[in-house]
């Protein structure tokens, strides 16, 4: 009869409980990378599976890229399984020739785990870099379109103040200059003033409240059927302008172009009163949906051989914001003198 033969229970559940302390050790492997690795190939001198552990951890030391702690762990990595097979087997032809196996083996996944820990971490390094360049190039496009934001506050805050101070400026200067005035004709012309000033304060308020809400500019939103209006206010305050309107179709025309017109008729009329004060102004209008909005305003030029406006307060910066308007609202600008006058010539797009 056979005699059955009881398995030895101790060295399966030391090589047992020797894994999990090698699983334990893993939820440090990232504050001491070389001291878990270091100690979980140790830990494959007497355990068998616990060389799962210790390929992960000896990988989590390859993505920090330190050849000083890298080779030591390597090492162990390689040759503890190896001198496991040394001490628990009693036949030393099958010794060395598993030893041998192992060690081989052993080397080529040591190898290719050092590959796959490099590779790792310059992946890893890569997906930094890329989230770095997402965020900075967010960060550019919030910091462009704040100032995007601020460069339309203060095209806003230049034409009404410029338009509504200037003719404060003209109304005051009459007042001043005229002695032939009745008391009337004074009252007129100081509650014009009063109540330009109003208007004023009226529209900085509400441009400014726009950099409170933090949002684009909403009011004032005024377009090309106040243009009317605005002839009529500069008529009032002395400013001579005569107008040629052949728009067709003008309830067709997009807000933004209407508003940008708006503008760009405003400042050329401010223009006109701060460097060529006194004389008449002309504003050609027209255009229809498919050929775009023309806006030519013309007066004289008081300052031969210019090609513009001559120097004053603010001198050639209303141009500047001019062509800025109109290149905002995708359209052209140009100025000349021609015959002895100043001709401002504005084309926007206006789509059928």
């Amino acid at each position: 009869m056979s005699r059955e033969v009881t398995p030895d229970l101790g060295p399966i559940a030391l090589d047992l409980a020797l894994f999990g302390v090698g699983l334990g050790l893993m939820r440090w492997r990232h504050r001491f990378p070389w001291q878990v690795a270091l100690a979980t190939a140790l830990l494959t001198l007497y355990s068998t599976t616990a060389v799962g552990p210790a390929y992960v951890a000896y990988v989590s030391v390859c993505t920090h890229r330190r050849w000083r702690q890298i080779v030591p762990v390597a090492l162990a990595t390689w040759l503890c399984p190896a001198a496991q097979i040394l001490w628990s087997d009693a036949d030393m032809l099958r010794v060395v020739s598993v030893t041998s196996v192992t060690m081989v083996t052993g080397g080529v996944i040591v190898g290719g785990l050092t590959v796959f820990g490099l590779y790792l971490r310059t992946w890893r390094d890569l997906a930094a870099s890329r989230r770095q360049a997402a965020l900075e190039a967010q960060a550019h496009r919030v910091e462009q379109a704040k100032l995007a934001e601020r460069v339309k506050i203060a095209h806003e805050m230049h034409d009404v103040l410029a338009h509504r101070i200037s003719l404060l400026a003209m109304l005051a200067g009459g007042l001043s200059h005229r002695t032939d005035l009745t008391a009337e004709q004074t009252r007129e012309t100081a509650q014009v003033i009063q109540e330009n000033a109003h208007q004023s304060l009226n529209e900085l308020r509400a441009v400014l409240g726009t950099l409170r809400r933090d949002g684009g500019v909403e009011d004032p939103q005024p377009n090309l059927a106040d243009l009317g209006a605005l002839f009529d206010e500069v008529r009032v305050a002395g400013q001579q302008v005569e107008v040629t309107d052949t728009v067709e179709g003008r309830e067709l025309l997009p807000a933004q172009t209407g508003r940008h017109a708006y503008r760009i008729v405003q400042e050329a009329l401010t223009n006109a009163r701060k460097h060529a004060p006194g004389t008449r102004v002309r504003a050609e209008l027209g255009g229809r949906p498919g050929q775009g909005l023309r806006i030519r305003m013309s007066n004289p030029a008081p300052y031969a051989g210019s090609s513009g406006p001559g120097p004053g307060p603010g001198g050639r910066l209303g141009l500047v914001g001019l062509a800025e308007r109109a290149r905002m609202a995708g359209g052209t600008l140009s100025h000349a003198v021609q015959d002895g006058h100043f001709v401002l010539d504005v084309r926007l797009p206006w789509e059928a």
